[in-house]
């Protein structure tokens, strides 16, 4: 079981810095956010998914 939930928040993390290494946001807020979902990893998913780039 912590296998699996660890396999999916680090898609999950994946998932997110492609989104947001592809957004049209300036390079600051990528670095800050890509910077956040690695530091934070679940928690920054779910920051990124509320409060994210576009």
């Amino acid at each position: 079981m912590e296998m699996t939930a660890g396999i999916l928040i680090l898609l999950a993390n994946a998932w997110a810095i492609i989104r947001t290494l592809r957004s049209d946001a300036a390079t600051r807020h990528k670095l800050l956010w890509v910077a956040i979902v690695l530091l934070l990893p679940f928690v920054g998913v779910v920051a990124w998914i509320l409060f994210g780039p576009s």
